[in-house]
């Protein structure tokens, strides 16, 4: 997906919150604005917004000395996510079609991006998500994809939707392998926020060598490239991997919520839809 004008606000808005969530002094902050205007200049109109988002978060953590300035928001989320399993678990337990409900809560659990929606209610997310008709309905045709797949590559987003995302796992009846970022990047999932929910003892779990928010190919290792190029099929979490990978020719179903106008414009979907998307085949 390409880059809008009215995604250059939102990384401003991005790297100042950021850059105070490293403790940035006042003349670390300008000096990140006036690094990262400069950024905004100098890139490529085609870059897609995450190729962006990673130079301006690079800048801070550069300037402040912080590797992971969202380490906090991240244990806070996965804490959140956590203590609402059990709830979780109930709701599961009495759907009349666990899959569906799992690949909601899923969806759900997509809200809890700092990016673009820092601010959220889950509960009232969560409720919304079980009710409301899918925007966009490739459902049925992820089911007729999972009935043929031997395996699925499964492309995690964000801290704390991860512990959502190990419930659809459970739901699952194949062997999965779970992708997480390269390293700390936004409040995206890493290696150790997955093993620290336990994901590695309901999937593989694996990193795309990127520190990236979505999943650019020609960034990641080549080990990632390989898995990704002979995958069954893929399940991509989150509006960072859709910006990413939507004109990737290859068998994706997007699981999102659209929490942006700009994803909403290209999806065709407004702010608060609910998504299963099916991609460009390969």
């Amino acid at each position: 997906m390409q880059t809008y004008v009215d995604c250059y606000p939102c990384f401003l808005r991005q790297a100042i919150e950021a850059a105070r969530m490293a403790n940035a002094t006042p003349s670390q902050e300008w000096e990140i604005i006036l690094k990262a205007l400069d950024t905004l200049r100098s890139l490529p109109k085609g870059a897609t917004p995450p190729a962006i988002g990673t130079q301006v978060h690079q800048i801070v953590r550069e300037i402040t000395g912080s590797d992971d300035p969202y380490a906090e928001v991240k244990r806070k989320a996965t804490e959140k996510a956590l203590a609402m399993l059990p709830k979780l678990r109930e709701i599961l337990a009495s759907s009349d079609d666990p899959l569906e409900t799992a690949i909601r809560l899923s969806i759900a659990g997509n809200i809890m991006d700092f990016g673009p929606n820092p601010d959220y209610d889950l509960w009232d997310v969560i409720d919304k998500m079980l009710t409301q008709d899918f925007r966009i309905n490739d459902l049925p045709i992820l089911r007729h994809r999972l009935g043929s797949a031997d395996s699925i590559l499964f492309l995690g987003d964000n801290a704390g939707e991860h512990v959502f995302d190990k419930l659809l796992i459970e739901e699952l009846s194949l062997p999965v392998t779970y992708v997480v970022r390269g390293g700390p990047v936004l409040n995206d999932v890493t290696l150790e926020d997955a093993l620290a929910v336990g994901l590695d003892e309901v999937a593989e779990v694996v990193d795309n060598g990127a520190r990236v928010p979505g999943t650019i190919l020609s960034l990641c290792s080549q080990e990632f490239q390989e898995r990704f190029e002979s995958a069954d099929l893929i399940l991509a979490k989150g509006m960072g991997n859709y910006e990413t990978l939507s004109e990737v020719p290859a068998l994706i179903f997007f699981l999102l919520q659209v929490k942006c106008p700009v994803i909403g414009r290209d999806l065709g979907a407004p702010v608060g839809s609910t998504v299963v998307k099916k991609g460009i085949d390969g």
